[in-house]
């Protein structure tokens, strides 16, 4: 029996379980993609480290390798074979020891061919007569997808139909990135995925969290809690920066670069989920997965939009070169594609309000390293000079903790503290403090002003999560929810980005100060001009258009880019409140709710600086009938991405009335006249200076909806509304009160409202079917924003 005799030869090197403790139960670990690049540079070894490192624990094991090639021998089962033969031993490992532990791993190795529900089927029944023969217990069975997301949904469906173990049992499938393109496909990708395996079986990989040093972030701020918490904050934090710069370029892997681009590759991932751990709230267990899962989504949903200022992007010139040759592309091919970004990153929260997160990664530059590191606000001021000062570990040396991940000037993973700030408590097992050397510099420091830390142990990121995934630890791997939310966070701005042409940098240390970028008026610009020798050759960029101006429905229109767009939309608010308070004294702006306006909210917040917030009375255009602190009611959301942000009197912001005597919209609470009174009583003549309304893909604006009587026509000024979908209770401006504004303003965006701009575009005023065709102010102005996908599709 192939089991007994592995277990024979084990038990006679010694420091083994008797036969009698080795009963625990058997796991079957199936490798699919077991010859590619992946598996062969990390997954076998990493395989092979766990059977090392957990022989002794009472399991048995069996490995397999899968494909779709055929089970004859071939140039894939021999490349497998090839790959298990030079498996190595860590260091310190007794040579006897290894060589029968490597040999016995061969032994319980196989290839095996996966590409139909029948060869599935298979394979489960040859592992459950394995174990008959046996006399074992299956414990579980883990699945490693190292292969394209493509081929993920039709793994998952044979896996659940024909290969999960039986009852008793676990069940652990591990994903591989990426996890989509964007928010879309990644809810598309997530959804097929919980069709097949609940949550809890599912282990997706980002493998910068198997990296000791960003698994140490949330164990050290734990730790070292008392010393932190006084001071990781706004008031004592200058900034943060997570960096993974390469030397390397994408030179072999074009395909896969043209389809997702260094953001997608790198920072929606490995450096948002670092940037996470440095920022969240720190749970009262950091090892608890559901606690960390929560303060990370809080820490998501505090994060402020980003929009097309919000980064930098750059390409290295070889690499058009590359894709032509690779991908057989023609000669003049130009790829807006993206090898280096930076990105700034702010948070609303309490914490860290004001404090810059900087986000930066690369291909072809200067140097191989990563790190996440905090640079704390220096407040001393010290009166002995340059040379006394460092000598010592003066107050006036920048303070700052750096983890760092590995290669750079240390080459290794390493926690460094700066030794004017605190000596730090460190995990003596598994961490030991290194030598001060003073001929090592790190950000201009040498290192004898730092604490330095290494690992006892130093271990690949993939054997660690290897490790996590055999313990059950989830606290280790990325959850739908949290998948979600980065992916939510990341798709506006790979959107607002997609056609804007990377400046082009030469590559590796001729990159000098080209790349250097700073921070500038809410955003991020590049420090120097760019080199005109560098300029992209070829015709106009999409971005090179800019807002064009003509009519829509007799009325004035703006058209540009999305970003361009809104843009000139909040200039255009900020001059209409600029004259309005000179004419009286005070703008009355009416705002509608939905996703379209957030980016404006976030515009007029961030970049609007002169806007005469202390003189604008902020009014809805239309409420859904929910608690004002439901994230379904639009105050709600203009309070996140707008007023929390400006310093509007709070006796200037009217939210209505939708919530009387702990009812929702009910008609004897008299809500809708309450406003109607509040408006009548404080805007002069019931006409508002500025109302901003969206468009509905069936053509409904406020919440006034088509084939309904409410609100299109009558004495009142405010009237509860049912919408055709959830929540469908509704208070909505009515269109007589809308249309006794001095300015309307219609904002239009997204290839999704193509069809109803266009539709819009050829037919009168015919407000029962299109309310939106009913705006026409009696004696203001209707001027609409809509974006080219809009308008054009």
């Amino acid at each position: 029996k192939m089991l007994g005799r592995v277990l024979c030869t084990v038990l006679f090197v010694g420091a083994f379980p008797s036969p009698a403790e080795a009963s625990q139960g058997h796991i079957s670990v199936v490798l699919l993609g077991a010859t590619g690049d992946l598996a062969r540079k990390y997954l076998w070894q990493g395989l092979f480290q766990l059977y090392m490192d957990q022989v002794s624990s009472g399991h048995s094991f069996t490995f397999h390798g899968a494909a779709l090639a055929a089970l004859e021998p071939g140039p894939r089962r021999m490349r497998m074979f090839d790959v298990l033969k030079k498996l190595s031993c860590p260091p310190g490992e007794a040579p006897d020891r290894c060589a029968v532990l490597k040999d016995q791993f061969l032994k319980l190795s196989q290839y095996h061919q996966l590409k139909t529900a029948e060869n599935y089927t298979a394979l489960s029944r040859e592992i459950e007569t394995l174990l008959r023969q046996e006399g074992l217990k299956e414990a579980g069975r883990i699945f490693y997808f190292s292969v394209p997301p493509f081929a993920y949904t039709e793994i998952a469906r044979h896996i659940n139909s024909s290969c999960r173990p039986p009852a008793g049992a676990w069940l652990r499938v591990v994903l591989e990135k990426p996890f989509g393109h964007d928010l879309q496909s990644a809810q598309q990708l997530a959804a097929q995925l919980a069709g097949c395996f609940r949550e809890e079986e599912m282990y997706r990989v980002d493998h910068y969290l198997g990296k000791q040093a960003v698994a140490h972030i949330l164990p050290f701020r734990d730790q070292n809690r008392q010393l932190l918490d006084p001071i990781w904050n706004r008031h004592h934090v200058e900034r943060m920066e997570v960096v993974l710069k390469e030397t390397v370029d994408a030179k072999g892997r074009t395909s896969f670069y043209e389809q997702y681009g260094v953001i997608r590759d790198v920072l929606q991932n490995h450096l948002t989920e670092a940037l996470m751990f440095l920022i969240m709230e720190l749970p009262a267990n950091v090892s608890s997965a559901p606690e960390v899962v929560q303060h990370k989504l809080q820490a998501f949903q505090s994060l402020w939009g980003l929009e097309r200022s919000s980064a930098v992007l750059g390409q290295y010139q070889a690499y058009d070169s590359q894709v032509q040759e690779e991908l057989q592309e023609a000669r003049g091919y130009v790829s807006t594609t993206p090898t280096f970004a930076g990105v700034l990153i702010r948070s609303d929260s309490l914490r860290w309000e004001g404090v810059p997160f900087l986000l930066t990664s690369g291909k072809a530059l200067d140097e191989r390293v990563g790190y996440a590191r905090v640079l704390f606000k220096n407040r001393a001021y010290c009166t002995q000079s340059g040379t006394l000062r460092d000598a010592g570990h003066s107050q006036c040396k920048p303070k700052q903790i750096i983890f760092h991940f590995g290669h750079g000037a240390l080459n290794t993973p390493a926690v460094l503290v700066s030794r004017n700030l605190f000596q730090p408590a460190m995990p003596k097992d598994s961490w030991k403090e290194a030598e001060a050397r003073s001929d090592l510099h790190v950000f201009g420091q040498p290192l004898s002003d730092f604490y330095v830390y290494s690992p006892v142990k130093e271990r690949d990121a993939y054997s660690v999560l290897i490790s996590h995934i055999y313990h059950g630890r989830k606290d280790f791997f990325i959850t739908t929810e949290s998948l979600l939310a980065s992916w939510a966070f990341w798709t506006p701005l790979l959107d607002s980005t997609s056609r804007q042409p990377p400046r082009l940098y030469p590559g590796g240390v001729e990159n000098q100060q080209l790349l250097d970028f700073e921070m500038v008026s809410g955003g991020v610009a590049f420090a120097l001009a760019e080199p005109a020798e560098l300029l992209s050759p070829g015709g106009q960029m999409p971005s090179d258009f800019r807002a064009i101006q003509s009519k829509f429905r007799q009325s004035p229109l703006v058209s540009a880019w999305a970003e361009d767009l809104i843009s000139r939309l909040a200039s255009d608010m900020e001059e209409a409140a600029a004259r309005s308070v000179a004419r009286s004294g005070q703008f009355h702006l009416a705002l509608s709710g939905g996703s379209s306006p957030v980016v404006l909210f976030q515009r007029l917040a961030r970049h609007h600086y002169g806007f005469p917030w202390k003189h604008t009375h902020i009014w809805l255009v239309d409420e859904r009938c929910v608690p004002l602190t439901d994230s379904e009611s639009n105050f709600q959301g203009l309070h996140r991405h707008l007023l929390q942000r400006v310093r509007v009197p709070y006796f200037n912001i009217h939210p209505m009335p939708v919530h009387l005597n702990r009812r929702l919209c009910v008609e004897e609470d008299g809500g809708a006249e309450l406003y109607a009174g509040d408006i009548a009583a404080l805007v002069a003549n019931a006409s508002f200076d500025l109302v901003l309304l969206g468009v509905g893909t069936d053509g409904h604006t406020a919440s006034l909806f088509p084939r309904s009587e409410s609100g299109l026509d009558g004495a009142p000024t405010v009237v509860l509304t049912e919408s055709p979908v959830k929540p469908h209770q509704r208070m909505s401006l009515s269109l007589p009160l809308i249309n006794r504004a001095r300015q309307v303003f219609v904002l239009v965006l997204g290839k999704g409202k193509h069809n109803i701009t266009t539709l819009l575009s050829r037919v009168g005023h015919e407000p029962r079917k299109w309310p939106i065709s009913g705006v026409s102010p009696s004696s203001g102005q209707l001027v609409w924003y809509v974006d080219y996908e809009a308008l054009l599709g």
